[in-house]
């Protein structure tokens, strides 16, 4: 029986790579950002991180049982949801608000739509975004300075300072520390601020080989080149736009969910050019300093559309002729 030539479909490539070890894969990268957002802002972020966690294991978990469906909690996609939910929202949110959230992410985004590899847009980001429009106030509120971080428990600094974002600020026409950009030191939603840390985790994803370069480096390349158009060949302004909001974040742990990104090569960086091409109009033309949640959502929207004008010619096949 040992010798019998076993038959199959194509495709024939086989891989030791599940579900359950790619959305474990990018939780792990997300730690260097969620350490981070925790030490810059404090008991806040762990208690927020953790309720978005909870609440979307936790809805995941209720729906399928009451739905009689098989139980898919373990494959860790609804804790990164909720993790990836939790890093985008201020540490000073309230904590309801972001339960709220972790369950339209799910339920609403997520499961309704037929569970993970059906949803349509990311549901994190959809989460955000309605979090956005049913409290745009509190979604914009923001402690600076790492006021209420762990590292300022010895006596001094323990209030929150609520104050603009240092893109807010750039848009205002002020200016920002590079560095502390670059390392964190500043206001943003808890992920966000640490590009370092974000790019440790792109680094391991890379490394691992979860995530291609196509779509991050398509987008951050893209968008880098309309910001020099639009600033006038500044260095520094690009260096800042670059690190500021939720790029880094958006571009290596959003754009690249497998669900909601095409999946063919010249696809990816069709998607990623598109991304860099919104985020840019976002920004610099909208009312708001931030623009990649919006730009990466409308992007999912488009990908059926994509995938379909960008869909190889097969091996050995001629191209279409004279409309035939």
């Amino acid at each position: 029986m040992s010798k019998l030539l076993n038959i199959s479909s194509s495709p024939h490539v086989r891989d030791s790579s599940s579900t359950k070890s790619i959305m474990w894969d990018v939780i792990i990268a997300l730690i260097p950002a969620t350490v981070f957002g925790i030490w810059n802002f404090g008991i806040n972020a762990l208690i927020l991180i953790a309720a978005c966690v909870a609440t979307c294991v936790l809805t995941e978990y209720i729906w399928q049982k009451c739905m009689k469906l098989p139980l898919t909690v373990s494959d860790g996609s609804a804790a990164l949801t909720g993790l990836l939910l939790a890093l985008n929202l201020s540490s000073k949110f309230p904590v309801w608000m972001a339960i709220l959230g972790s369950v339209f992410a799910i339920l609403i985004v997520k499961q309704l739509f037929g569970g993970l590899g059906q949803n349509f847009m990311n549901p994190a980001l959809g989460a955000r975004c309605f979090l956005m429009v049913s409290f745009a106030g509190q979604m914009t509120s923001f402690a600076y300075n790492g006021a209420v971080g762990f590292r300022y428990l010895s006596g001094k600094e323990l209030e929150a300072i609520t104050g603009p974002t240092p893109l807010a600020v750039i848009k205002a026409g002020g200016d920002a520390n590079l560095l502390d950009m670059f390392l964190g030191n500043i206001g943003g939603t808890i992920g966000e601020t640490s590009v370092i840390a974000l790019l440790i985790g792109a680094a391991y994803l890379l490394a691992r080989r979860v995530i291609t370069w196509r779509i991050p480096i398509t987008y951050i390349a893209v968008f880098a080149v309309f910001t020099l158009l639009y600033g006038g060949f500044d260095l520094r302004y690009l260096a800042l736009e670059l690190c500021g909001g939720g790029l880094m974040l958006g571009a290596f742990f959003m754009a690249t969910d497998y669900v909601t990104s095409p999946i063919t090569p010249k696809g990816q960086i069709l998607f990623g050019a598109l991304l860099g091409i919104l985020t840019g109009v976002f920004r610099f033309f909208g009312a708001s300093a931030e623009g990649v949640s919006y730009a990466i959502i409308i992007c999912n929207l488009l990908v059926p559309l994509i995938e379909r004008v960008t869909i190889p010619t097969p091996f050995g096949k001629e191209g279409i002729k004279d409309g035939k």
